[in-house]
């Protein structure tokens, strides 16, 4: 038996099955690529599912981590901190926001976006007024809150009954949103590109007539940007694209380079009813990553990346198109921005998936039938041309096996 196999063995002996793996061990990554134990190179168009924005190895990411790593790794919330601190100065210095709260993940990211948002609401507007408003194809986390607002069944059925409260719209219906909202609605939170769900974007339309709504029906609006956001569509945030800014934002997948954290942004709206005692997190906020997550947001939030991932996203969305008028049948539709792209298969995407190992490519499957593609914002356009030739193989075989 290998290294490998027996490794894929303990696993299975070893690790609650919650996640199907492809059989091979990774290793190793540098670039755009990933190499498994036996040494294959794989393009990587899944990036730990849109965490790993600047690919692997940066020298200024691991410098960092050392560095820190060598000074200070943990304290916990009780003492101040200056990576804390100077992350947090950057994300309100760059965005809609007046105050941060550092957690783990975009899950416990959205978990406390829902307790500021019904305290906020609370004690400005009484006691009923505790409702949620979220939309079909969302996905917010797994934990009891996150998932109540989440809205595929297969996640919520095992463990309902969820947390009362939450109405489910379609995304972009102005229409049904007028008549959901009331007296009662605390918040309504929308990703403004859905990830999860199939990559399926908020029109800028629906941003401003949500935006209108939540003031008119004094309703907090948060902006789950863990996925899209951070550079990811082409601008900082994706909300600058409607111009349109929430009173609390979400963000976590690519702020620690690979290091697990969450942030939650807020207006001072929001900020000031939160007191002391009221929400905490013992490994939020940690020096060690927050030092890498200084670093990270300094170079995506810098212009030319910013431009680079506009001109590569360019570039990809013109293959996808080629791909979809080569293979009508089996593509349905493309659509995205930046480099947060969904193609619709009317074939099995785990297939696609499982043939892209064979050849050397990572992919991600997302909503019913669509492949995801949220590469590193550091690809450039060989990749894209290496990623487009060996989808032309997969879908080529998959034709020809359907036929």
């Amino acid at each position: 038996m290998s290294n490998a196999q027996q490794l894929m063995a303990d696993e299975k002996q070893y690790v609650l099955q919650t996640y199907k793996r492809p059989p091979f061990v990774l290793d190793h990554g540098e670039g755009v690529y990933l190499y498994d134990t036996e040494g294959k190179q794989y393009l990587d168009f899944c990036a730990g599912i849109a965490v790993n924005a600047l690919g692997y190895g940066d020298k200024d990411v691991l410098a960092t981590a050392d560095g820190q790593a060598h000074k200070l790794v943990h304290t916990s919330n009780l003492y101040y901190t200056a990576p804390m601190i100077r992350l947090a100065k950057k994300l309100v210095e760059r965005s809609f926001a007046d105050k941060v709260f550092f957690c783990n993940s975009g899950t416990e990211a959205n978990e406390g976006a829902m307790k500021f948002a019904r305290k906020w609401a609370r004690k400005n507007f009484g006691e009923g007024k505790t409702e949620f408003i979220a939309f079909a194809h969302s996905f917010h986390g797994r934990t009891f809150g996150a998932l109540s607002l989440t809205a595929k069944e297969k996640y919520r059925a095992p463990f309902e009954p969820l947390i009362p409260g939450v109405t489910f719209l379609e995304l972009n219906d102005i229409a049904a949103l007028e008549r959901a909202m009331s007296a009662k609605t605390c918040a309504v939170i929308l990703e403004p590109i859905q990830g999860e769900g199939g990559i399926y974007p908020a029109q800028v339309e629906f941003l401003q007539a949500v935006r209108a709504l939540c003031d008119k029906h004094h309703a907090a609006l948060i902006f789950d940007e863990v996925q899209c956001g951070m550079g990811r569509t082409g601008k900082l945030w994706a909300y600058e694209w409607a111009g349109v800014a929430p009173d609390i934002m979400t963000l976590a997948k690519p702020l620690g380079g690979g290091l697990p954290i969450g942030a939650i942004l807020m207006t001072d709206k929001i900020g000031s009813t939160i007191e002391p005692g009221d929400h905490g997190s013992t490994f939020a906020a940690n020096a060690t990553v927050c030092a890498v997550a200084e670093v990270v947001f300094d170079k995506i939030s810098d212009a030319k990346m910013l431009q680079h991932v506009n001109q590569v996203g360019t570039y990809l969305g013109e293959k996808l198109d080629a791909l979809k008028a080569e293979f009508p049948t089996l593509v349905k539709d493309v659509r995205g921005r930046g480099l947060m792209w969904g193609i619709d298969l009317t074939l099995d995407t785990n297939k696609a998936v499982s043939k892209g190992y064979d050849k050397g490519l990572i992919l991600v499957t997302a909503g019913e039938n669509t492949l995801r593609l949220v590469p590193p914002l550091v690809i450039e356009n060989k990749h894209v041309d290496e990623f487009a030739d060996k989808l032309v193989a997969i879908l080529t075989e998959m034709s020809q096996e359907s036929a």
